[in-house]
């Protein structure tokens, strides 16, 4: 094996369903462009999404939940996505499905509860002594292994930093040499390091390393102004469930530092409802001093058709505490039953009380067109070269079975073009693997006709 033909996967990343939603698509009126972030049409339901957005970012959400609701493959998991990519990364955005709740090793209202948790966002602003600056120096000095051996150890790490104003050499522990290769910092690197816990955040690429011909997605940031040891203001970003898991089994002081300082350590007892209120209270005590702030953020549940009356009625009382984020709920059922009862129907299964309480946006069918745009922006998302006749080919297929039928048409397409020595799928690579393959609909009409040759 050559070492020179091993290609690098670090910078790879796996295309999913959705990769290709980047957000909203909306101006800056807020008025929906048909074509825009990834997402296509559903004009209406991505403006209505919008002013959730607005609503969630102004802090007027909190609490309050929104139902997506239309026929399967009409977007309603991709605006929810996009919902989440508008937010950004600071604000916490857990998914879940109805069905996750049914587990025989934990409760069902345990399963919501955690869910709830984890999308509720704090921030907290401590001033910390630190060490910051650009990497200019880091040597490993390597001693002999005192448990003998032929092996050689860390005994300490020498770090130069960097700023605009000077710079100074630390001798430094051991551990922190592996906290460094964790955060994978090099020389170029601005980092600071914290002086009383020894952790270390990379901050990103010195700005003098970035140039015009620089292709890798890195982030620059400039040389830090100042002293290379100094008191700064640090920001963590933690959610409720990481407090909860964190002081399981508290070990050391209830104060935000010894919380922090336990989230690594692995959970020893079950997080009951006596911990939560205590980190509870702890949280409005910081909340108060102004060390903390409360970032409410989304749980979204998809299929929450698959939730019973007891998972319905424990979300009903969690929505009103004082404490809550923003739920999104998405189905693809009209009328039906709700699961748990024998006789009540209910629309989208799911209570009228809860219902009564819900923002409702709704997602209709794509028509062609759009089902042609959106077949291009996912062969263009996975690097397919496809012919515009066999696009009018697939369109004609979404319109028959499904959008999602002609989109997984798209890989076997690609495959069979290759195998007849091209790179670009022509509508004769379609209709090939359309003969292969069978849709949904016309499955179930198969097992209409000749339902006596199959077993029930």
């Amino acid at each position: 094996m050559k070492v020179e033909e091993v290609k690098s996967t670090v910078k790879t990343q796996r295309i999913s369903a959705h990769s290709h939603i980047k957000g909203l698509g909306l101006d800056d009126a807020g008025f929906a462009i048909q074509s825009a972030a990834g997402l296509v049409g559903q004009e209406q339901a991505r403006e209505a999404a919008g002013v959730v957005v607005d609503m969630i970012k102004s802090k007027k959400m909190a609490g309050r939940a929104v139902l997506l609701a239309g026929p399967p493959g009409t977007g309603k998991t991709a605006i929810a996505l996009a919902i989440a990519q508008e937010l950004g990364n600071k604000v916490p955005f857990c998914p879940m499905v109805g069905s996750e709740v049914y587990s025989s090793e934990i409760k069902k209202t345990e399963v919501l509860m955690e869910n709830f948790r984890r999308a509720i966002g704090l921030r907290i602003r401590e001033t910390k002594e630190v060490y910051e600056g650009e990497v200019s120096e880091l040597t490993p000095v390597e001693t002999e292994n005192p448990a003998g051996g032929y092996g050689k150890t860390v005994s300490h790490v020498i770090i130069g930093l960097r700023t605009a104003k000077g710079s100074k050499q630390l001798k430094l522990d051991p551990s922190i040499y592996e906290a460094l290769q964790k955060e994978k910092v090099e020389v170029g690197d601005v980092i600071y390091i914290e002086a009383t816990s020894g952790a270390v955040k990379r901050q990103g690429r010195s700005d003098a390393y970035a140039t015009e011909f620089d292709l890798e997605a890195e982030e620059y940031v400039p040389l830090p102004k100042g002293d290379v040891h100094k008191k700064k203001e640090v920001v963590q970003d933690v959610t409720l469930h990481d407090l909860d898991a964190a002081n399981a089994k508290p070990q050391g002081g209830q104060d935000v530092l010894s919380m922090m300082g336990q989230l690594l350590k692995p959970k020893k007892t079950e997080i009951t409802d006596k911990l939560r209120r205590e980190i509870n209270k702890i949280v409005d005590k910081y909340i108060d001093q102004g060390i903390a702030e409360l970032v409410p953020g989304v749980l979204f549940i998809d299929e929450v058709h698959m939730l019973d009356i007891e998972t319905f009625t424990y979300l009903h009382r969690a929505l009103e505490s004082a404490i809550a984020p923003i739920v999104i709920f998405a189905t693809n059922r009209g009328r039906c039953l709700i699961r748990g009862t024998d006789d009540i129907h209910s629309p989208h299964g799911i209570p009228l009380d809860l219902l009564d309480r819900l923002l409702i946006i709704r997602t209709i069918p794509y028509g062609r067109s759009d089902m042609e745009q959106i077949l291009k922006l996912r062969a263009n998302t996975e690097g397919l070269e496809i012919e515009a006749e066999a696009i009018s080919a697939l369109g004609e297929i979404g319109v028959k079975a499904t959008l999602r039928y002609a989109v997984q048409l798209l890989t076997p397409g690609h495959l069979t073009a290759k195998i007849n020595g091209r790179s670009n799928i022509t509508r004769g690579d379609i209709e090939e693997v359309g003969s292969l393959f069978l849709d949904a609909k016309s499955s179930a009409k198969i097992l209409t006709d000749n339902k006596e040759k199959f077993m029930t």
